[in-house]
């Protein structure tokens, strides 16, 4: 599909942000492994969350679903049944790595399978710690799906320090430790998504900078019982884009605010970022906002490379933002942009060239010279088939001189179905 964009002359509106996919995908695989029965309100649409639903049908969890409500009949630890077909992961790798843990953990003979652009993604990261812990997986060439699960004689405990900032491989971890006797303990130096850990209500104690986390057999599975939260990722389009429009007024409710998530939104406000938060409230144990947003003049930003696995999803759109500031921006320490759906550092330098930005692509980030005045050229810009891509080019398409087309614009499906729908809303307005 192309999508072609017009040229905004304002942003204005109040969105509701699409259910948050991190969330989602926890939410239905931890109310799995309880024994309890979890009721999950505003449960994701997505391709990627429905995958997850898909795989625990075929594992023998009860899933009833109503609109954006969820009912899963927890099996326990121990209740799951072995699937007669390998389990689908799509496009998936959440739903990929953490199933993984879980699976492996419980010892369940199944293959993991998915597109192929999660078939390209290494799993090697989670392959060789749940080797370590006495799991019997493999991997097509010990490093990507399909993925081959058997049975274990138990799991071994282990002291694991992570060694990239990752949640999924954190959760991996954790939730393959659950099967343990004895607690496994992940030890994280630098802060990643922290929704494991406080959906399970695990075991945490600081750790230098960091913190320790635990997991074991004695943990308590809770129920699984909210509404969750709006996307902040999807959000974060937002926030970029009536930052730069200079007719832009909007407003986004019930945003997840966790302090682990919003790294992007600390950085946009730095650069000088026009934002109000306004009904800050809880939802479950996530905290949530209204966002009021209004047009801003930006300034340069040098990233901390410690800040980006914080907004890790959001550099896409971020570039797009620093290429209406005032200077130099330099984006460092993001070489795991190309492991993603796709390579997002060359992709992202592509839609940027084309549209005219100027713009030095690096091994493990980027350099843009950012201008107040920058005007897009009208372009046709390849998304690469990744959400965030033909996202981002749609919010720098908003400030075009001309008509902008979008290839592959339908796998904005995989996180925010609503998008294209969202942005006709706010420039019609």
């Amino acid at each position: 599909m192309i999508q072609k964009t017009e040229p905004a002359k304002k942003l204005a509106g109040t969105l509701v942000m699409p259910p948050d996919k991190s969330i989602s995908h926890r939410s239905a695989l931890f109310a799995a492994i309880s024994s309890h029965t979890s009721v999950i309100e505003n449960y994701s649409t997505a391709a990627d969350p429905q995958s997850t639903l898909s795989c625990l049908r075929q594992l023998g969890v009860p899933v009833h679903t109503e609109d954006q409500r969820v009912e899963i009949t927890g099996v326990g630890r121990d209740g799951f049944k072995i699937p007669d077909a390998p389990l689908d992961c799509g496009n998936s790798g959440t739903t990929m790595r953490l199933l993984s843990g879980i699976l492996a953990g419980a010892g369940i003979e199944c293959e993991l399978i998915g597109d192929e652009s999660l078939s390209a993604r290494t799993m090697k990261r989670i392959i060789d710690p749940l080797q370590q812990m006495g799991c019997a997986i493999e991997g097509r060439e010990q490093k990507f799906a399909p993925l081959k699960i058997g049975r274990h004689t138990g799991v071994k405990p282990m002291r694991y320090p992570l060694p990239i900032a990752s949640a999924q491989l954190k959760s991996c971890v954790l939730l393959a430790g659950l099967f343990g006797d004895e607690p496994t303990e992940v030890v994280e130096t630098v802060p990643s998504r922290d929704h494991t850990e406080r959906l399970l209500d695990l075991k945490t104690e600081p750790f230098g900078t960091g913190k320790i986390i635990q997991s074991s057999r004695n943990d308590l599975l809770p129920a699984q019982n909210y509404q969750i939260p709006g996307d902040f990722s999807a959000a974060a389009f937002w926030l970029v884009a009536g930052s730069i429009h200079p007719e832009a007024e909007l407003e986004l409710n019930r945003v997840g605010m966790n302090p682990s998530r919003t790294g992007a939104y600390h950085i946009l406000e730095e650069m000088g970022a026009n934002f109000t938060q306004t009904n800050s409230a809880f939802a479950g144990k996530e905290p949530v906002a209204d966002i009021h947003i209004k047009p801003a003049q930006l300034n340069p930003i040098e990233l901390d490379p410690k800040l980006i696995p914080n907004c890790i999803d959001e550099l896409p759109v971020l570039m797009v933002a620093m290429c209406f500031a005032d200077g130099k921006s330099v984006i460092s320490g993001a070489e795991e942009l190309r492991h993603k759906e796709t390579d997002r550092l060359s992709a992202m330098a592509e839609i940027l060239n084309t549209a005219g930005a100027e713009i030095e692509l690096q091994e493990d980030g980027m350099i843009i010279y950012g201008d107040p005045e920058f005007t897009p050229r009208p372009s046709r810009f390849n998304s690469y088939h990744d959400h965030r891509m033909a996202m981002a080019a749609a919010v720098l398409s908003t400030r075009s001189v001309g008509m902008c087309e979008i290839e592959g614009a339908e796998c904005t499906s995989i996180s925010y179905p609503q998008f294209w729908t969202h942005l006709h809303e706010l420039t019609q307005s």
